[in-house]
């Protein structure tokens, strides 16, 4: 019997230095494919590798032999003793492995619930496993359904709505007060990482121009460069705040170095055009009484932390309709599976079924004098019909029985009544 099987490791079970050790070689995907297409126990395999998660899917006859199998192919990508990886696996068979692979692409599974990246990384791990010729009928028709979960999970729920990192929570509060930001300019002062990150979601949310201001104008110089921007001196930001609809701000000022008197001076020659601070600095860069400036909007660390903390409740109560979805696919999937072991009868009978057309057909051909091509052909079909109406009957039933628990019941009475194991026997 055929079971599908996944092992490996996470985020959530094993520290980074050890998954680093598994995924931290680009080719180890493809070694991991070629070991596991030279081994019998395993008929089907992909491999999965990504910073947070390192995973085998297969497909087995004997599970506890692949199972081996597995942990000593990472064993040896890994170069570390055997006891040092156990205690960090988990094993899913069956179902759960389906429904495993199942949340990991529709994000469940991820470190932040809902990113969209683990989803690429799938495909490109099901592509490898193709050009590999790794992949078949059962792992073909698992990956593409766990792509059609994970969409029925962004389209069907507000999982991946709400942002869940500070970066993102600032570009969700900039639409919030522009409604869209095509056309908006960004003023990034400082060169903090998350103030950097923050930039770029703005610049691929549709705002043209950056501008990139620090005390040090070489690194101000080497940001802008990286961001397509361009550099500014620290004593040009008045100016800047006249241009700029957004600023970002982290630096390591132990003072403000947006004042409240400097904006409420540059908004009255904005003719009170809206303006959107982000203070990501500790201490702040930016005077909170500047909030209370009309048309002017401060954001500091804490008020996109809250944000964050408010986005992931709400992830994780769309995540509740996700995994709905996913229990309903998980049962589709696995009543398909069962269906797969009727399949070699089903067949058998079909080719016995046209043995004995083609030999009725051979015999009776005698008897017919000069029959045209066309009326050759509607005797081939006439046949053909036959015979198929013949076994319709008992192909439905061995269908219908696929998912019960007296299949192997009827896959044995049918076998036995159509002496199928006995042409077999006689055939080889």
């Amino acid at each position: 019997m055929i079971e599908i099987l996944n092992i490996g490791m996470n985020h959530e079970t094993a520290p980074v230095a050890l998954r680093e050790c598994l995924a931290g070689d680009t080719k180890n995907a493809g070694k991991a494919l070629m070991s596991m297409r030279d081994l019998s126990c395993i008929k089907e395999g992909l491999f999965l590798s990504t910073c947070n998660r390192v995973e085998t899917l297969c497909t087995t006859d004997n599970s506890e032999e692949a199972s081996r199998a597995i942990i000593s192919i990472m064993v040896q990508m890994g170069g570390l003793p055997e006891d040092q990886f156990i205690s960090s696996l988990f094993t899913f068979k069956g179902r759960e492995a389906v429904q495993h692979i199942f949340r990991v692409a529709s994000s469940l599974d991820s470190m932040v619930v809902g990113e969209p990246q683990i989803l690429g990384q799938i495909k490109e791990a099901y592509a490898l496993a193709t050009r590999e010729k790794t992949s078949g009928v059962i792992i073909n028709r698992l990956m593409h359904r766990a792509f059609h979960v994970a969409k029925r999970v962004r389209t069907e729920t507000g999982i991946a709505d709400a942002a869940v990192s500070i970066s993102y929570a600032a570009v969700e509060l900039a639409k919030k007060i522009f409604y869209e930001l095509e056309g908006k300019q960004v003023l990034l002062i400082g060169a903090g990482e998350m103030a950097e990150l923050a930039a770029r979601h703005l610049m691929g949310n549709g705002v043209i121009s950056l501008a990139v201001a620090n005390r040090t104008f070489q690194s101000a110089v080497q940001v802008a460069e990286a961001m397509h921007g361009k550099a500014v001196s620290f004593e040009e930001i008045d100016l800047q705040l006249l241009e700029a609809d957004i600023v970002i701000s982290s630096t390591a000022a132990r003072d403000f170095i947006i004042h409240y008197d400097q904006v409420r001076g540059c908004m009255k020659k904005r003719r009170n055009r809206p303006l959107f601070f982000i203070d990501i600095a500790v201490p702040r860069d930016v005077d909170p009484r500047v909030n209370d400036l009309g048309n002017v909007y401060v954001y500091d660390i804490d008020d996109l932390k809250g944000v964050v903390e408010m986005n992931v409740g709400q992830r994780q109560q769309e995540a509740v309709k996700a995994d709905r979805i996913i229990q309903e696919e998980v049962i589709k999937f696995d009543n398909w599976l069962k269906t797969l072991a009727v399949v070699p009868t089903i067949v058998s009978l079909k080719e016995k079924a046209e043995a004995i057309r083609q030999a009725e057909m051979q015999k009776s051909l005698g008897g017919f004098k000069n029959l045209t091509p066309d009326q050759m052909r509607l005797l081939e079909t006439l046949t053909q019909s036959i015979a198929e109406k013949i076994i319709n009957d008992p192909i439905l039933v061995l269908k219908r029985k696929a998912d019960r628990a007296t299949r192997d019941t009827y896959l044995d009475m049918a076998r036995k009544l159509f002496k199928l194991d006995q042409d077999n026997e006689e055939r080889s």
